[in-house]
């Protein structure tokens, strides 16, 4: 167990416990609200070119994604965790936080 705490970067068990159910909760949720967008932009999977779903997809994903990690794991208590991996993903876009 030390070494998935080490791995994780936590500090006991109910921290490494929440922090696996804030990824849990924040990818479903992810996939949900990405149905949602592109049912509102009006992408099917049937009816436009399947390259360009899964792009269109995928591009919505990672945002959403990553919003919702921060808004799910304030809720549960993390947010100083899921903040600092936030700003390790932005520095590798080029920003600095």
């Amino acid at each position: 167990m030390d070494k998935i705490r080490k791995f994780f970067k936590v500090t006991s068990n109910t921290q490494l416990l929440i922090v696996n159910i804030v990824f849990a909760i924040t990818g479903s949720l992810a996939l949900y609200f990405a149905n949602i967008v592109t049912a509102a932009l009006h992408i099917n999977y049937d009816e436009v070119n399947i390259y360009a779903y899964w792009t269109v997809r995928i591009l919505l994903i990672i945002p959403i994604y990553q919003l919702l990690l921060i808004v799910v794991g304030t809720a549960l208590g993390q947010f100083t965790y899921f903040w600092n991996i936030e700003k390790r993903l932005l520095r590798r876009f080029g920003l600095k936080f």
